[in-house]
């Protein structure tokens, strides 16, 4: 039974509660092409079932005119030009200190790396929306504190595919048994199951009402969790693992 060697973040909602700028993000999209469309609260919840952010404007494109959307190179590029402007309307908000990382998250990162223990970030989210919010809440050097970051440009399927998980599983050498995932939805669950790792989840706003069944813990946040914590957690999901998943 492999002892916890690494701990391995998703970002948005995980890392930081993301969403609601990402919400407003889409809105101001929209109202910047000329769109009427608008996502409130409850529209938003159901279209985050829905992963990536392109894959989300696709599908509500269909649902409000089924007739006029087809995947022609007008539909593909009117999508690309409104993520774009979500894109930049996030980091906006990033930079104007409007997201900031959940409680505990920090110090369990600093922790973590002090002990030896390898960090790494497993997302289906952009490179720069991840480089936004973390050279805010890190620092300019937040890249040297994750050996291994997987985002929407290495890994284009997107969760509950676990192609973001397996592949980086395979970066930091290591088998899933001796890895701890942090993830906030069921998509982020799924995935991380799939590719044989124990999950810890902390919901947020949007995801409360996921199923979460097969988690090791669900957590309110991070806040209070330390290093001793997880190995105990990892430990008792290891010795309860059936002998032959052992191997």
């Amino acid at each position: 039974m492999p002892s916890l060697q690494a701990l391995i973040f998703d970002v948005d909602g995980t890392l930081a509660d993301t969403e609601e700028a990402h919400r407003q993000a889409f809105n101001q999209a929209f109202a910047e092409e000329g769109l009427d469309w608008h996502w409130d609260r409850p529209t938003y919840t159901r279209l985050l079932a829905v992963a990536g952010g392109k894959e989300r404007i696709l599908h509500h494109w269909r649902s409000v005119d089924p007739g006029r959307v087809d995947l022609g190179g007008g539909v593909r590029a009117t999508v690309d030009r409104l993520h774009a402007h979500k894109s930049a309307a996030y980091e906006q908000a990033v930079r104007a200190g409007r997201v900031a990382l959940r409680p505990g998250v920090l110090s369990l990162i600093e922790a973590a790396g002090a002990a030896g223990l390898a960090l790494a970030i497993a997302t289906t989210t952009s490179p720069a929306n991840i480089a936004a919010l973390l050279r805010r809440a890190i620092g300019p050097d937040w890249r040297l504190r994750f050996v291994v970051v997987e985002d929407a440009s290495t890994a284009p399927l997107k969760k509950p595919h676990p192609q973001v998980y397996l592949q980086t599983l395979a970066r930091l050498g290591l088998p899933a048994q001796a890895c701890l995932v942090f993830e906030d939805s069921a998509n982020g669950l799924a995935a991380a199951q799939a590719a044989g790792l124990p999950v810890i989840v902390t919901p947020n706003d949007y995801t409360s009402h996921h199923d979460f069944r097969g988690a090791l813990r669900v957590l309110p946040s991070l806040q209070g969790v330390g290093l001793r914590d997880l190995q105990a957690w990892h430990a008792a999901a290891a010795a309860a693992r059936p002998v032959a998943s052992r191997a």
